[in-house]
């Protein structure tokens, strides 16, 4: 039973479908390819599709809105930030380099570029952004933005120039505004978090046991796909990979944080996978494709 209905399917201790009875607003809605298990290849015991289903209630209770949606490798599209944001995305990511006292976007240190820095594709129009609409990232007042910053270059002097430069913009900034600043790759190391400010957040590992200060300034625990799975997002993924998905992203949950993966499959097929196993954010660098994928119905 879940929440007072009865799963039905189940047959000779191998799961034939999972549905709720009755209740269609409580539908878990499998990948489409996700053929019911009853092959010896593909057979899932009772017990472990309990184990994936309560995740699978968590994740579809979410909303499937744009906010969900991350922008991998940002910068590099046609229009960087605004191309994201228009579409109503709620996490985008940007690579820093740190040279000569300022901060760079780029994929590769060879692609630094004076005209390509924080400030001027990220910072200021988010900032002007907020002002017009009296501190929100939108005029819709309920939306929230994540901006993952991905330090290249090493977080002593990174980090020590991406806070004075946001220092001035602190009331726009979570835990106060709406715009949350969530540092990844060269990070300090867990004990020296609570020596930045309130609005820098960090993105953890879901294999280190964080202490309760460190925890508490997480702003999200990411680990590469590659890491549980080589599926490459074509046909039904291997039962084992899924419960391994499961698992990771429900222990995320149990500490209060939103998980992602990096370099899963960018495609339909991943996306219905991952919305499944409830991952908060869906990494793409395919914009327009998610977008039109998470406004479907039925998605």
């Amino acid at each position: 039973m879940v929440n007072g209905k009865p799963l039905t399917g189940f047959r000779d201790k191998q799961v034939a479908a999972i549905k709720f009875d009755k209740n269609p607003d409580l539908a878990i809605r499998l990948p489409e390819n996700m053929k019911p298990f009853h092959t010896n290849q593909n057979r899932l015991s009772v017990a472990t599709c309990i184990f994936l289903l309560s995740g699978c209630i968590s994740g579809f209770a979410q909303n499937r809105t744009m906010s969900r949606a991350h922008s991998h490798n940002e910068y590099l599209q046609q229009q960087p930030f605004r191309s994201a944001y228009n579409h109503g995305f709620g996490s985008v990511e940007a690579d820093l380099f740190y040279r000569n006292d300022s901060l760079f976007v780029a994929h590769e240190k060879r692609e630094i570029s004076p005209d390509r820095t924080f400030e001027s594709l990220y910072l200021d129009p988010i900032i002007r952004i907020c002002r017009e609409n009296n501190g929100n990232i939108a005029a819709d007042s309920s939306r929230r933005l994540q901006l993952l910053i991905d330090m290249k270059t090493p977080y002593g002097e990174t980090l020590a120039l991406l806070v004075r430069k946001l220092a001035p913009y602190r009331e726009f900034l979570s835990p106060a505004g709406k715009v949350k600043i969530v540092v990844s790759g060269n990070t300090p190391p867990p004990s020296a978090f609570g020596q930045y400010p309130d609005y820098i957040f960090f993105d953890g590992r879901p294999e280190i046991d964080y202490p309760a200060p460190a925890l508490a300034r997480l702003g999200l625990i990411s680990q590469t796909f590659r890491k549980y799975s080589n599926w490459d997002g074509d046909g039904q993924i291997p039962a084992e990979d899924l419960a391994k998905l499961q698992k990771i992203v429900g222990e995320a949950h149990k500490k209060g944080k939103p998980f992602r993966f990096w370099a899963s499959p960018d495609n339909k097929n991943t996306w219905k996978t991952l919305l499944m196993i409830g991952a908060d954010f869906l990494n793409t660098d395919k914009i327009e494709e998610l977008s039109a994928f998470l406004a479907a119905p039925g998605n």
